[in-house]
């Protein structure tokens, strides 16, 4: 059983930045994929951010270099460096943990706001 607390959601003007912060606790955290999906107002939830146990990283298309994922094995947190931010990046951002080969295991989200 994996528990993933999301926080460093909130309101931000565009162009600005924010960084989310997911702690994990109940799991090898250093063998698991972590990650982050969003889910704006009526639309699906779509992936953006993926960190390996190894360090690799992936993006979607619509981040990518504004993004930054990285993981801190020692803390068993994993954040989510927002940068450039726009409008369209609005959406509750929620985290996941991957087991290899197993079970995925989501936070309960945290809003992102990004407004004049």
């Amino acid at each position: 059983q994996v528990q993933l607390v999301e926080s460093g959601g909130g309101l931000v003007q565009p162009g600005g930045s924010l960084r989310l912060s997911c702690a994990a606790s109940g799991s090898a955290f250093r063998s698991n994929t972590m990650g982050w999906y969003r889910q704006a107002p009526e639309k699906e939830r779509e992936w953006v951010a993926s960190i390996f146990s190894g360090g690799l990283t992936n993006y979607a298309n619509s981040v990518k270099g504004r993004f930054t994922i990285s993981r801190d094995n020692a803390k068993t947190t994993v954040y989510l460096q927002m940068g450039s931010l726009k409008p369209e990046d609005t959406a509750v951002y929620f985290c996941f943990s991957q087991q290899p080969g197993g079970n995925r295991y989501w936070g309960q989200g945290t809003q992102v706001t990004i407004s004049s």
